[in-house]
């Protein structure tokens, strides 16, 4: 086995309206524009969107939405993602929902950082100068 060292430092926000803290764990990583991005409607009949963007505006955050992300994410919805973080000047990236949420919103963070197209990250014929943070609430 080769030496490595591993870093991943996490925070994990866990409890009963754990997500009226979303403004301000968003602020604490730096955050000043947010995209909100998430899945289907459950989280729209849930309540829970609605209580995350009251907690973004408790804090006084901009935020732009970005939904409509299904099982295995298609690559458009990461293009557009990408684009409208640009466009709008996005500096942190909530993803709201499970495993193709996330997904999609940490390709999202690569191609707002990086020049081309996102799928040659993932291929590795290029190599990531960045990304944006991403949260995420599931």
């Amino acid at each position: 086995m080769k030496d490595f060292n591993y870093y991943a430092p996490t925070q994990v926000a866990f409890g009963r309206k754990a997500e009226q803290a979303t403004g301000r764990l968003v602020k604490q990583y730096g955050g000043t524009k947010v995209l909100v991005h998430y899945g289907g409607k459950s989280a729209e009949r849930s309540g829970l969107l609605d209580a995350v963007y009251h907690a973004l505006e408790a804090e006084h955050l901009p935020y732009v939405k970005l939904g409509g992300v299904v099982p295995n994410p298609r690559l458009s919805k990461v293009h557009e993602g990408i684009d409208l973080c640009r466009a709008e000047s996005v500096d942190f990236i909530l993803a709201i929902g499970g495993g193709s949420v996330i997904d999609s919103a940490k390709a999202i963070a690569y191609g707002a950082c990086n020049e081309g197209e996102i799928w040659d990250y993932y291929m590795k014929r290029k190599q990531v100068k960045g990304a944006l943070p991403v949260g995420c609430i599931a």
